[in-house]
């Protein structure tokens, strides 16, 4: 049983789906692992949100090599992704403020080294698409094409090639970058990130939803885990 209130709860769910969704790579299975979080109980100790995130820390262990172990995506994850402080982060893993601290940065060190990307942006307008661009350029990615409309999108998509898609969800007079990655990956299969400042809207379990989703803004810390993620999780998030 959760001693947790249900409104406390109910409030930490859409960031505990991101989280879960992120570390396994799909909808489907990030929701599982939050319902299989819920029936197992949470810690008592901790907030409701600390307490949640702490379950699907529990449930999430490495099942193949990879350059970050599972501990070393978690504390990456919520501390940029979901913006814990370093301290509530050691609480969610179970340790110790310097435990925590050489874990978190021996993975910043290991993200600075991976491989780059051919990236495609989607997004609608320009001041943000060039911030997106050297934001992008300076976590060692390739900027392939920057796509403000569904059909510049697409056409840029089958041109380029690009390993992974960032993009925005509204794309004003452009249309909506979820139409625009649907029809792309009927195509072809490309990682995909949505970039959003309402990314609660986007995680409430009803229907298909992405799997990897930061919210605006972000830093290049949050940008390179996500990208990491979306790259090596093996599955091309449900749209």
């Amino acid at each position: 049983m959760n001693s947790h209130s249900p409104t406390s709860l109910m409030a930490a769910l859409p960031f505990a789906r991101r989280f879960a969704r992120a570390m396994v790579g799909s909808q489907q299975e990030g929701d599982g692992l939050v319902a299989r979080s819920l029936r197992q109980g949470l810690a008592a100790g901790l907030p409701a949100h600390l307490a949640l995130y702490a379950s699907i820390a529990s449930l999430t262990a490495d099942t193949a090599p990879q350059a970050l172990s599972a501990r070393e995506r978690q504390a990456t994850l919520l501390t940029s992704l979901e913006g814990l402080t370093r301290q509530e982060a050691a609480q969610v893993l179970g340790l110790d403020d310097p435990a925590f601290d050489t874990l978190l940065d021996t993975a910043r060190k290991k993200l600075r080294q991976m491989v780059c990307a051919d990236v495609l942006i989607i997004e609608d307008e320009p001041v943000i698409a060039l911030d997106l661009r050297l934001l992008v350029t300076r976590c060692g990615h390739r900027v392939v094409g920057a796509a403000s409309s569904e059909a510049e999108a697409i056409r840029m998509a089958t041109e380029y090639k690009p390993g992974l898609i960032l993009a925005d969800v509204n794309l004003g007079r452009g249309g909506d970058g979820i139409t625009a990655v649907r029809q792309i990956l009927r195509h072809v299969s490309i990682p995909v990130i949505f970039v959003t400042a309402y990314a609660e809207r986007l995680l409430t379990a009803e229907g298909v939803e992405p799997a990897f989703i930061i919210s605006k803004p972000f830093d290049r810390m949050t940008l390179a885990i996500a990208t990491y993620q979306a790259i090596t999780a093996g599955q091309i998030p449900a749209v």
